[in-house]
């Protein structure tokens, strides 16, 4: 996690906050798990964001891979990358 680039940070945590991102999404692009996604979010934000951003994410489906696909099969729903994410 200390090896990330500012902007790699800046990138991870604005995929954390989309909704339709997976932490499996961030690991395959970042090797990050989500337990790491959870502390560079601690350490990069504000209390009160981190507050919200926990309340956000937590039991949320989408941010589940598994939990995600037994809910949604074959609805075609995931996106792997925003419009405005390059490359």
């Amino acid at each position: 996690m200390n090896q990330l680039t500012r902007a790699e940070k800046d990138r991870v945590i604005q995929m954390a906050w989309e909704d339709r991102t997976s932490f499996d999404a961030i690991r395959t692009q970042f090797a990050l798990s989500p337990g790491d996604v959870i502390k560079l979010m601690r350490r990069e934000m504000t209390p009160k964001s981190f507050k919200m951003w926990r309340k956000r994410t937590t039991g949320r489906s989408t941010k589940h891979d598994r939990r995600f696909k037994a809910e949604h099969e074959g609805t075609g729903l995931r996106r792997f990358r925003c419009k405005s994410q390059r490359g």
